[in-house]
């Protein structure tokens, strides 16, 4: 929960140094822009800047103001040329963070924020499960009795009810980040299999192989233990669909992610970074739309990170010095990859991150390659 403040500054200017240089300023920006509701602290800077991620490294703290970060609807933004380029923010009195701009569009992340986790197969498969519903029942809704296996814990303490859907996998030489880093869809159906998650074998040779990234899975209830042993009994306080046997439970995180979000540069820029899974969608995704990246904390990555996203650039044969006649083809040629737009990471775990598509000027696809932001 945003920790509430007092800001009664009324008529304060507050400045702001450019971070960059003239050049970096967006041609045909505007003069003045009077902040509304809905704009983002990447939109405003996308105004005035080329490169919005600098969006940070513009802000000088005044010690007149509590957060200089935070800005919000009626507050006026002016670019002047005193000793260089200057943006002059000129607030309204207000009384709370609440109506704060965002950084983001946290309306886009916000499932993800509070719904997906990361986790190891092993710590999965170890995790405690569901066995059984009162009365025999064949699924789980809010208010039932269920029953699970595993579990040491004390009355009154809540756990999260987990169920798979993406292992996340890469391939290439032992011990080095491979080119092929894919996301296989798991069989959701945990009752039905002996495990607790089963992958998909698509036939394309990838069923069961290569190194494991982690296995995201979907928070869909939480539940309360009322009392211990083996089985475990525990009421099911709330659910967004119905538990079944074989779905898993992981300790309740009570604080998933950072209140706020600041695009900036990363420090470090791994190998191999890539899209690896799209959120519902299947082919390509968009401008606020989410992605998960094959880099994580492991990697240096932490959010707010922003990068650049390329297409991996085809290899196709060079026809033309190829002998048609002869019936002979060209070498074949890699053609460079085409810039697509930013992603932002708002969510990291070890090996695999959770990023939103700031901007894009082309469709983001599975595969798409990571580069420092340009």
């Amino acid at each position: 929960m945003l920790k509430k403040t007092l800001v009664l500054f009324a008529g304060l200017c507050v400045s702001l140094a450019v971070f960059a240089a003239t050049s970096e300023l967006r041609p045909g920006h505007p003069d003045t822009y009077v902040v509304k509701r809905g704009d983002t602290l990447w939109d405003i800077s996308a105004r005035f800047l080329r490169k919005p991620w600098l969006w940070p490294e513009i802000w000088q703290a005044n010690p007149q103001v509590h957060n200089p970060h935070l800005i919000y609807p009626g507050d006026v933004l002016n670019l002047s040329y005193d000793h260089g380029p200057r943006l002059v923010l000129k607030p309204r009195a207000r009384a709370t963070d609440a109506d704060a701009v965002p950084a983001i569009a946290l309306d886009q992340v916000r499932p993800f924020l509070k719904d997906f986790r990361v986790v190891s197969s092993h710590q999965l498969s170890t995790a405690p499960y569901v066995m059984a519903f009162e009365e025999n029942k064949l699924r789980g809704t809010p208010g039932h009795f269920i029953y699970v296996r595993g579990l040491t814990s004390q009355p009154g303490q809540r756990w999260a009810v987990v169920r798979p859907s993406h292992v996340f996998r890469e391939f290439g030489v032992h011990g080095e980040r491979g080119d092929d880093v894919v996301a296989h869809e798991l069989n959701s159906n945990v009752g039905m299999v002996d495990s607790p998650w089963r992958e998909n074998d698509y036939g394309d040779g990838h069923y069961g192989r290569g190194d494991e990234l982690g296995v995201e899975v979907k928070v869909i209830g939480t539940a309360e233990m009322l009392r211990g042993g083996d089985p475990s009994t525990l009421m099911l306080t709330d659910s967004t669909m119905e538990i079944r046997k074989g779905d898993r439970l992981l300790p309740v995180d009570e604080h998933p992610y950072d209140a706020y979000f600041y695009p900036h540069a990363p420090k470090v820029m791994p190998p191999n970074a890539r899209v690896i899974s799209l959120a519902d969608s299947m082919y390509a995704v968009g401008r606020h739309q989410v992605v998960a990246i094959s880099v994580g904390t492991a990697d240096g990555i932490s959010n707010g990170e922003t990068f650049s996203i390329f297409s991996p650039g085809q290899t196709v044969h060079d026809d033309v010095a190829g002998s048609y006649m002869n019936q002979t083809f060209g070498n074949h040629v890699k053609l460079p990859g085409e810039y697509l737009g930013h992603l932002m990471v708002f969510r990291t775990f070890d090996r695999v991150s959770y990023a939103l598509v700031m901007d894009d000027v082309r469709p983001v696809q599975v595969g798409d390659k990571l580069r420092l932001p340009q």
